[in-house]
């Protein structure tokens, strides 16, 4: 597969005071996809603007035309398959199918515990996920669902006349330990990470080895259940691997990083668009050089 770069816009601007130009800005540079995270606030960025994924990407949808849009990643933090299915569909249909739901388990940020409820422990978030992501694939192929399960539950929920993407739109799944990637192995048409985390303070060569095993329980999965993971989209989401400081200096520097992960077999890097005054602060010139010239040099 051919590398594929796509950006992931924060949802911290005003859709009026610059949020909208950035969309458009994405589509104008050429990236496969723009994602936003799906949060209720996230980190440093607690006390400032955050505005929701879903909204925002409607609005997106309607300020572009080719670009896909996505999420980077929802979880059952605070979503109830339910209601994301009809939001999705609905999603879906306003964008012309050019959404991709990125997917996973959720962890111990601000979003487990706004909702009142104590956060999951590890093992209780696999047992979510593990319920979660087959009840909203049902919801999203079928026309009428009913389900009893143990977290989750379904009562002739109707999603008509379903996706413009058949069967369904697509799934991103985000995943890293071995039940997860059974999720991905039997639900996603894409697999996210964005590495190691023991190895962030690492060197890049530590976290290529992660990755590379990474990988390998991917195929693992797949094989289990006879499936060819060489078929499978592979997302790397960057700015959480040692060379987070460096990666958006230059294009030379990001066409390094891009051609070595291309050969541990990812098909497509994502970027953050860059953020003044926080962690994701770059050079918005050299961002956007690295969104036109990259891939020709790796091609080149």
């Amino acid at each position: 597969m051919s590398l594929r770069l796509s950006t992931v816009i924060l949802p911290v601007r005003p859709w009026h005071e610059g949020g909208r130009d950035q969309w458009s800005r994405a589509e104008e540079l050429g990236f496969h996809t723009a994602y936003t995270y799906d949060h209720l606030t996230w980190r440093t960025f607690r006390d400032g603007p955050w505005y929701g994924a879903v909204p925002t990407l409607t609005a997106a949808a309607c300020a572009t035309e080719r670009i896909r849009l996505g999420t980077l990643v929802t979880s059952p933090n605070f979503r109830h398959p339910v209601t994301l299915a009809k939001d999705l569909m609905s999603l879906d249909d306003i964008s012309g199918g050019r959404v991709t739901l990125g997917i996973g388990a959720g962890g111990n940020g601000f979003d487990a515990t706004a909702l009142g409820q104590e956060p999951w422990t590890p093992g209780e978030r696999a047992d979510r996920f593990a319920e979660f992501v087959p009840l909203l694939d049902r919801l999203l192929t079928e026309d009428a669902v009913t389900e009893d399960g143990t977290f989750y539950s379904a009562v002739e929920a109707r999603n008509i006349p379903g996706c413009v993407q058949r069967p369904r739109l697509p799934f991103a799944v985000a995943a890293t330990g071995p039940r997860g990637m059974k999720v991905v192995a039997r639900h996603g048409q894409a697999w996210v990470t964005a590495g190691d985390p023991k190895v962030f303070e690492g060197t890049p060569e530590q976290s290529l080895e992660a990755l590379r095993g990474q990988l390998g329980k991917l195929e693992k999965a797949c094989a289990e259940i006879a499936r060819d993971s060489g078929s499978m989209e592979k997302v790397l989401l960057t700015g959480f691997t040692p060379e987070r400081n460096t990666l958006l200096e230059s294009v030379d520097a990001f066409v390094d990083f891009a051609g070595r992960h291309q050969e541990l077999g990812f098909t497509e890097l994502v970027v953050h668009a860059p953020i003044p005054n926080s962690d994701f602060a770059a050079d918005q010139a050299v961002f956007e050089r690295i969104a036109t010239e990259a891939l020709a040099q790796l091609k080149g």
